[in-house]
């Protein structure tokens, strides 16, 4: 089995800042990408930022320069810092990992729960 849990979210105001976590842990062999996404209350989930097990990272347009994603492998958490808060930010956010489990030959999409990130203005 494997799990994937966030961390971090809550109520910031507009020019604030939040740092998420999010931890797989389980029978992992390996895990290739991670990264978040947010989805806003009448919106469709969109990516947010992700990064390779080398480091390789991408984001999403409206949060290159105020977002960083980073990882640690040896840990199998990655990190979302949001910095310079938006109201357009609201959104629950949810971690995923390609993980490739113990018994497996190929990864697998493994998402977590979600973490509500409200700004206020």
């Amino acid at each position: 089995q494997v799990q994937v849990v966030e961390s971090g979210g809550g109520l910031v105001q507009a020019g604030g800042s939040l740092r998420l976590s999010c931890v797989a842990s389980g029978s992992i062999f390996s895990i290739n990408a991670m990264g978040w996404h947010r989805q806003a209350p009448g919106k469709q989930r969109e990516l947010v930022a992700s990064i390779t097990s080398r480091g390789v990272t991408g984001y999403a347009a409206s949060v290159k320069g105020r977002f960083t994603i980073s990882r640690d492998n040896a840990k199998n958490t990655v990190y979302l810092q949001m910095n310079s808060l938006k109201p357009e930010d609201t959104a629950v956010y949810y971690c995923y990992g390609r993980i490739v489990g113990i018994t497996a030959t190929y990864d697998e999409a493994y998402w977590g729960q979600g973490t509500q990130v409200t700004v206020s203005s």
